[in-house]
Order: C-alpha cells, then structure tokens, then sequence
C-alpha cells in the first residue's frame, strides 16, 4: 500500500511539472506581437523666430490643438518676418493635455536619433532654413536652425516633425522630405508673411 502511494505521489509530482513547463512555454510564445510605441500626444507647437540683427525682433508662430486630432480646429497664430533678415530658429513641442504641460521637445532630444523636424516652404516664398543642431550620428535634427529671408514675399511654410526618418536617404539630411519615409508626429501649415 505504502508503496503504491509513493508511485501515485511520483506520478503527481511529475503530472504537475509537466503542467508548469507547458504554462511556461505558453506564455513565451514567439508569435506575441512586439511592444506597440505609441506616438506622444502633441497639442502645441511653438516656433519663434529672433532676428539676428535686432533681438527685439521677436516672432512666435505658433500652433495649438487642447483636445488633439479629430476633434475642435486646433488655433494657428502665423508669423510676419522682416525681409532680407537672418533669424535664429527655436522650435518646443508640448503635450498641454496634462497638467502640468509635458515637454514633448525634451523628448525629441533623447530620441534625436529617432526625429528630424522639416521647414518646407512653398513656391514663392522667400524663405531658407538651414539646421543647427545634430544628433550623435552627426545627422540633423531640427530644434534649432537658421532662418535667411529675402525679399518681400507670402506663403505657405510647413513644419513638420518626422519620427523614425531615413535621414541617411537622398536630401534629408539637407531638409528635403522627399525620401525621409518615417512617420509624421505633427504637421503644422504656417502662412508667412515677409515684409
């Protein structure tokens, strides 16, 4: 009798080893989809402009979006730029969601590597943006720049930040989006006026 017991108690012992290492391979399974990285919410962007020549020249585009895509018209407040000047470029991405505001822009700088922010003007518009700043491959990143305007002149200027960009691919790291691929974080359409 006592022996039997001891079988039964062996093969119970064994039955529920057996269980555990299936629970484990289980849950270990390769076909589990990777870590999804959501996109941070950007409510705000901030773009200010500060001439060269006359630090009281100060102008901030400005674009903001309380409630995100989708939802109510996010507020637009377009720059005036004085012609034939040069302009030191900032540029602050915030999530004002959250109180207090998260500074998406500190963001930005870790993962410089990961981001690239484009000035694209239209045809027409008298505006060049040349970066200033790079992440730790020497490629560009965008949060700060030069601006050189020229003659009078309107148009549209967007900006736009890029997650994930090729910035080794054809132009990008000259400030063409053409081949950056990636995907857009936030693309704001300014309408400039240089006078």
């Amino acid at each position: 009798m006592r022996k039997l017991l001891e079988i039964r108690l062996n093969w119970l012992v064994s039955l529920m080893t057996a269980m555990m290492v299936v629970l484990v391979m289980s849950g270990c399974d390769s076909d589990d989809p990777d870590p999804v990285d959501e996109p941070e919410l950007i409510t705000t962007m901030n773009v200010t402009f500060t001439n060269t020549a006359d630090a009281s020249d100060v102008v901030t585009a400005s674009f903001r979006d309380l409630d995100g895509e989708g939802g109510n018209d996010g507020v637009t407040t377009n720059p005036t730029l004085s012609a034939n000047a040069t302009y030191t470029v900032t540029i602050e991405f915030l999530n004002e969601s959250e109180t207090p505001a998260e500074d998406i822009t500190a963001e930005v700088r870790e993962e410089d590597e990961e981001h690239q922010v484009f000035f694209i003007a239209a045809a027409g518009l008298n505006f060049t943006y040349a970066y200033g700043d790079q992440d730790a491959d020497n490629n560009p990143i965008g949060l700060t720049g030069t601006a050189t305007i020229g003659a009078a002149s309107s148009g549209t200027l967007d900006v736009v930040l890029v997650h994930e960009p090729m910035k080794s691919a054809a132009g990008v790291s000259s400030g063409d989006i053409t081949n950056a691929g990636g995907e857009e974080d936030i693309r704001v359409p300014f309408t400039v006026t240089i006078q």
